[in-house]
């Protein structure tokens, strides 16, 4: 037999048929009309070779093949119909799932480790994989099933993408307590006296938009450290006088490290979205971790 072009409609029209052994009852229980489940009943003569149910005084009678396959075919579509029902219902709970997230190291620290810890307190059987972002392959990612949900800005996000914004992030000075010239309010000409720490993805750039910003006004800051990664930034300004702008959501917490004060000019911030592929969008596990995400990051 042929499975690759067996219809799940005609094994689900057998289970009735079996259990109704009867054309009329079997095509109520379908919701079908009668000629439609003759039809279907001659399709099944002809993928089984065998009549599978014959016309009886009362009713249709099994034949041995038919019988033969009875139960293994209940226990089939019973297993079908709970693997669409645990797709539809998910409990956290009892559930197991890897989900892999893909998103800048910035992302990882400030927004997925919360999750990740939530996670396992709530779905202690969802693992969770942590990959940095390349925007470039991510659709492909997405579509091989590698990635199951990005964070990333929404500018560089492929339109073929579903998408829904997180949060507006915004950029704050940190320096270390007991900064001997940081107060809670800064001048802009105190804020470019200080000694800066700047990021530079790329590696070796000494200058931001932020430079701009300042020269716009008539001043210059002194840039004395260019990192490559925003979380080696907080560490070395709690352990100096440096101080750098960071986005907030990354020391929200160490006020018991960092003082965190607010930049005397306006500096522009960035939108984060999160983004997955049609393929996940009906998936129930996936569905919830997004629910989860959305709701961490709305109250952060």
């Amino acid at each position: 037999m042929d499975t690759t072009r067996l219809d799940l409609n005609l094994l689900v029209t057998l289970e009735a048929l079996l259990a109704e052994r009867n054309v009329t009852k079997a095509a109520a229980r379908l919701a079908l009309s009668q000629p439609a489940v003759s039809a279907q009943l001659a399709r099944l003569r002809g993928v089984f070779d065998d009549p599978l149910l014959l016309p009886a005084q009362r009713g249709m009678t099994p034949t041995a093949k038919a019988l033969e396959l009875h139960e293994p075919l209940r226990q089939a579509l019973d297993q079908v119909r709970a693997a669409v029902a645990t797709h539809r219902t998910f409990d956290p709970a009892t559930a197991r799932a890897t989900i892999a997230i893909a998103a800048s190291d910035y992302l990882q620290a400030a927004v997925l480790q919360p999750l990740v810890l939530d996670l396992r307190r709530r779905a202690p059987g969802v693992r969770v994989a942590l990959r940095n972002i390349d925007a470039l392959q991510l659709e492909d990612q997405m579509a091989r099933g590698a990635v199951d949900l990005a964070l990333l800005t929404p500018d560089a996000a492929p339109k073929s993408l579903r998408s829904r914004k997180l949060f507006d992030e915004r950029y704050v000075l940190i320096a270390r307590l007991n900064h001997p010239t940081v107060r809670k309010r800064l001048s802009t000409e105190q804020f470019a006296a200080l000694e800066h720490v700047v990021v530079s993805p790329r590696g070796g750039g000494f200058t931001t938009g932020v430079d701009t910003a300042l020269a716009a006004m008539g001043h210059k800051r002194s840039v004395v450290l260019s990192a490559a990664s925003f979380l080696f930034v907080p560490e070395i300004v709690a352990h100096s006088d440096f101080v750098a702008l960071v986005p907030r959501r990354l020391v929200q917490d160490r006020a018991d490290r960092l003082q965190v004060v607010e930049c005397p000019f306006p500096v522009t911030g960035f939108s984060i979205s999160l983004l997955w592929h049609e393929r996940n969008h009906g998936h129930a596990a996936q569905r919830w971790v997004r629910e989860s995400l959305i709701e961490a990051t709305a109250v952060a």
